[in-house]
């Protein structure tokens, strides 16, 4: 639910899910690629706004790619502006 041109993080979804525990949102995300859905995995980012998950993806540099579609601006393998483009499902849903 992570609209087009944002980012999350695993730790916000993770509170909102209740989950305790951020580590398995990772988990999850990293389990949908086998599992043939599309989850926009690649709008997830670390607290820090850094591409944290982008060696999960087939290349390292198609999380950036994908993010730069939708219009974020990454630089060093951080989300440039971080706290703007940060959605967190808390507040939205």
């Amino acid at each position: 639910m992570i609209p087009e041109g944002r980012v999350s993080t695993y730790g916000a979804i993770a509170d909102y899910l209740a989950l305790g525990s951020a580590r398995m949102v990772g988990w999850a995300l990293r389990k949908s690629f086998s599992a043939q859905i599309e989850v926009p995995a690649h709008r997830v980012v670390n607290s820090k706004g850094e591409l944290s998950g982008r060696n999960s993806f087939d290349h390292p540099e198609l999380m950036e790619k994908l993010l730069a579609i939708e219009g974020v601006k990454v630089k060093n393998d951080k989300v440039v502006n971080f706290q703007t483009m940060l959605w967190k499902p808390a507040n939205h849903l």
